[in-house]
């Protein structure tokens, strides 16, 4: 079982609490890779470790290219810097493409039409430049690409894992792809060890104190892979009394922060092996299907559902919540609704 005190400085560590980073880059460079297949979620994780950012300040960043959401660590989308983007393609995606290539096959994709597919998203991306879900659909469809069931998402999917494409610009409502080489350029080359170290010491950074099954799980690498990242960085840990370790450099404890409302998949509920510190009983907030619902913490507990609907936040305790702390909630809840209110529109899950 997770301590009160490794619960705190897990979530100091996460910029839950002590001070604030500065915006939605600093967030991600803090927490690597921030999982996005729910925009507005990804969104609110940004919200909850800065002061005064909007939603708009997310779209920005990725119009402006610090900012990507692409298929990375256990095959889900995720919201990462663009200069991290490439070691982490590197390292996380290669366990992907047997699953990729056998879930096509399931959805009547055969692998010479799977290349062709991804060599057409290709090229539509190099001659026309950023282009939605649904114009990349128009353009497969007339090449007589078969696009039944889930066949469209995979291999977007495939030619993420390939290193093609990536979610870069809003369109709108819906978030664009764009080539990968014109988007960001030529990439500096990256060998695998000094990013095996590198994954180890940023993970650390936004989870310590952790331990290497940890990493292995949140990253969606084998253990050897994560105890080799440690291994390399040995010289800049302490390892804990309880097996767990931290940079040399870790921040001093911090105590529990007060209450938040936090937004679908979580990172705090994501970056460990277990997640029952935070959630105890109440497993439902995490279906058997995979959905992170929207949490209030209180004293790094979860005591309440929210909603958002119609721009105005529902809260909807699951247990004993105190008058001051649901007084606290609800100031949450305007600052929710202050910080969405402020947006470029980005609602599309496509």
């Amino acid at each position: 079982m997770t301590t009160r005190s490794v619960l705190a400085e897990r979530l100091a560590a996460q910029g839950l609490g002590g001070s604030s980073e500065a915006g939605p880059v600093g967030v991600s460079r803090r927490l690597l890779a921030v999982q996005g297949q729910d925009p507005r979620g990804a969104r609110l994780a940004i919200r909850a470790r800065t002061e005064g950012a909007t939603a708009a300040d997310v779209d920005r960043a990725l119009n402006e290219r610090s900012l990507l959401i692409t298929w990375l660590n256990r095959g889900t989308l995720h919201l990462v810097r663009s200069e991290d983007y490439p070691w982490l393609q590197m390292l996380t995606t290669p366990p992907l493409l047997t699953s990729c290539t056998r879930r096509l096959r399931q959805e009547g994709i055969a692998p010479e039409v799977g290349e062709r597919a991804v060599a057409m998203i290709e090229r539509a991306l190099a001659d026309e430049g950023p282009l939605t879900r649904v114009q990349l659909r128009e353009r497969l469809e007339a090449a007589d690409v078969p696009l039944v069931r889930q066949a469209l998402i995979h291999l977007l999917f495939f030619a993420a894992v390939r290193g093609v494409a990536v979610r870069g610009p809003m369109i709108g409502k819906d978030h664009a792809y764009v080539l990968v080489r014109d988007w960001l350029g030529p990439a500096k080359p990256t060998d695998r060890d000094t990013a095996l170290a590198e994954l180890a010491r940023r993970y650390l950074v936004g989870h310590a104190p952790a331990g290497d099954r940890d990493l292995a799980r949140w990253a969606g690498l084998p253990l050897r892979d994560a105890r080799a990242g440690l291994t390399a960085i040995a010289s800049e840990l302490v390892e804990r009394d309880d097996g767990l370790v931290h940079l040399a450099k870790h921040p001093p404890a911090a105590d529990i922060p007060g209450p938040r409302l936090l937004g679908a998949y979580e990172p705090v509920l994501l970056g460990w092996t277990s997640r029952e510190a935070i959630l105890g009983p109440h497993r439902q907030l995490v279906t058997i299907n995979g959905i992170f619902k929207p949490f209030a913490m209180v004293k790094g507990r979860a005591v309440a559902t929210w909603r958002l609907n119609r721009g105005k936040v529902t809260i909807e305790p699951i247990g004993p919540v105190a008058r001051k702390d649901m007084a606290a909630l609800e100031a949450e809840a305007a600052d929710v609704e202050r910080f969405m209110a402020v947006s470029l529109n980005a609602t599309s899950t496509g």
